[in-house]
């Protein structure tokens, strides 16, 4: 039984494209570069920004800075509102915490977006942590991401085994699948999020679920 379930955020648990995307955009422009079509900024949804921004543009460590502040100065006050919760997570989520469940949030976000972002979809009560990166671009792997929140809410006692057994992660790309792995952890998939068809399968993600009722049904096991 998974007794401690990790979640990423966007991709995962709600639908951020609109609101990453354009404020991809918006720094693009700020940087000199003209993208009209937000479809191809899809891969920024997920991994850190300031590797996106090297391995898509390959932007300069001085330009990632300014195009962070550029997209932060959208994101902060307008992109981090156009967003959508995919249907069915409030019920998985009342119905985990129900089953005495402990959750956390590991994200590549900065915690304070996070943070908004529960808030804002009345989610974040689900929650017993909250791990996201700092504004300041520390913790921003994912692998260090779950560590943190591995460290929070899993007894130090757990052996390899155990902690396979009882520990999942939960993500829609390979950086999550790969933050399980690398933490001896079971990773699951979800397909619905903006993982390129393949991704999932090749980074060796135990489960792969194609909805949240699927989802749902694999970290309720053991009931």
């Amino acid at each position: 039984m998974f007794e401690y379930i990790l979640f990423d955020l966007d991709g995962t648990l709600t639908d951020p494209k609109i609101g990453i995307t354009s404020s991809v955009q918006y720094a693009l422009r700020a940087c000199g570069i003209d993208e009209p079509n937000l479809d191809k900024l899809e891969p920024f949804i997920g991994p850190p920004l300031a590797d996106s921004f090297m391995e898509f543009y390959g932007f300069t460590p001085e330009q990632v800075s300014l195009a962070i502040e550029k997209y932060r100065e959208r994101f902060d006050h307008q992109g981090i509102y156009e967003n959508e919760m995919y249907e069915g997570i409030d019920r998985m989520l009342s119905n985990l915490k129900k089953n005495k469940r402990m959750l956390a949030i590991a994200s590549s976000k900065p915690t304070p977006l996070v943070i908004r972002v529960l808030e804002h979809f009345h989610i974040k009560d689900y929650f017993d942590y909250i791990v996201g990166s700092e504004l300041d671009g520390r913790r921003g792997k994912k692998e260090e991401v779950v560590e943190e929140a591995l460290r929070l809410m899993v007894p130090l006692a757990l052996d390899a085994k155990e902690r396979k057994e009882c520990v999942a992660m939960v993500g829609d790309r390979k950086f999550d699948i790969e933050g399980a792995k690398a933490h001896g952890l079971t990773s699951v998939g979800v397909s619905f999020g903006y993982a390129p068809a393949g991704e999932l399968e090749a980074a060796g993600a135990d489960y792969i679920v194609d909805t949240v009722s699927q989802l749902e049904a694999i970290l309720m096991r053991g009931d």
